[in-house]
């Protein structure tokens, strides 16, 4: 009978020693500042209180209409960073990180190997050549709609990577470049003109603003997936090597031709500032001509008005100093 009771006893204070081990010491955890945490409780992830949807809120408004009603997923309860916090053991903590990570925009999450070992990635452009884009992709994970992430898909980074290269190979493939706004003659019109239909030049001096188109029709993948795509840098776009000497071949045509218009339009420009020039000098010097004759015809006026002789007494007074002057004086004689 002692000896059942030391079992019995023994027993008790294993199940005890075991609770405590498994439910309450290894029941705490905590979260680091860049990461966030959900549980789910019989395998099902906490919803938030009301259970509300994403199609409530910012999360859907990267999304077209026709994808609002395909795109719905639950909100989690999302655990802040830091602890320590508490799970029960038929509950399980789920930590991802959100920090910013950088890929390829050539990664293959399912296919390494692919796109040259994720270095390249090739795109057709409107004119149908095949180019190769180099860039880089800055990507997080929201804690916004952490079920698409966690649940609802199944490689979410594979996804999100396919949905952007089918965005980006699209825009390459109907991109052309707004025409400048130029006026015959001019240095504009002239580059227009020289690399019209090379749409492998068009993209390499738009580079900023397919950046930005990119960053704007990327907004869904928060919807989609549950990760946000920062920003996209498309650093190189390098054409196919059967055409790059003929590419090369039209750019330096093109630099020839608009260096020889900046040199023309210099040179002109520098004529018409010195026609500009002349034209003052030789203004200035009639006027300088003409000012004399003014100030002498209006002191004339004076002394006309000022009596009846005034005017032979000047005219007799200037001819005795002229006389004085002159060293030879010729006189004629009245017939």
């Amino acid at each position: 009978m002692d000896i059942l009771q030391d079992l019995g006893g023994g027993f008790l204070l294993g199940a005890l020693a075991w609770f405590v081990v498994r439910c309450i010491l290894t029941g705490f955890f905590t979260v680091d500042q860049s990461e966030r945490a959900v549980k789910v409780r019989l395998g099902r992830a906490v919803r938030l209180a009301g259970e509300p949807t994403t199609r409530e809120g910012p999360v859907s408004e990267g999304l077209a209409r026709t994808d609002e009603e395909r795109y719905v997923y639950p909100q989690l309860e999302v655990i802040q960073p830091g602890g320590p916090y508490f799970k029960w053991p038929w509950e399980k903590v789920i930590k991802v990180s959100v920090s910013t990570q950088t890929l390829s925009m050539a990664y293959d999450p399912e296919s390494p190997d692919a796109n040259e070992g994720g270095t390249v990635l090739d795109a057709v452009t409107k004119d149908q050549l095949n180019t190769g884009l180099t860039g880089q992709l800055r990507y997080r994970i929201s804690e916004q709609n952490l079920y698409a992430y966690l649940f609802a898909v199944k490689n979410p980074i594979a996804h999100a990577m396919g949905y952007f290269i089918s965005i980006l190979r699209e825009r390459i493939a109907s991109f052309e470049a707004p025409p400048p706004p130029a006026q015959e003659g001019t240095l504009e019109a002239v580059e227009a003109s020289v690399v019209s239909g090379v749409s492998i030049n068009d993209l390499r001096k738009n580079l900023r603003d397919l950046n930005e188109h990119m960053d704007r029709e990327c907004r869904g993948s928060l919807s989609r997936y549950g990760l946000v795509l920062d920003a996209s840098l498309i650093t190189g776009i390098d054409p196919p090597a059967e055409v790059e000497s003929a590419l090369a071949a039209i750019n330096t045509a093109h630099n020839h031709v608009s260096s020889d218009i900046s040199l023309a339009q210099a040179a002109a420009d520098q004529k018409i500032v010195q026609s500009r020039r002349a034209v003052e000098i030789e203004t200035l010097k009639a006027h300088a001509e003409v000012e004399p004759l003014n100030a002498l015809a209006e002191q004339l006026t004076v002394l006309k008005s000022s009596g009846p002789g005034a005017l032979q007494a000047y005219l007799r007074n200037t001819r005795l100093g002229l006389f004085s002057k002159a060293s030879q004086v010729v006189l004629g004689v009245k017939p």
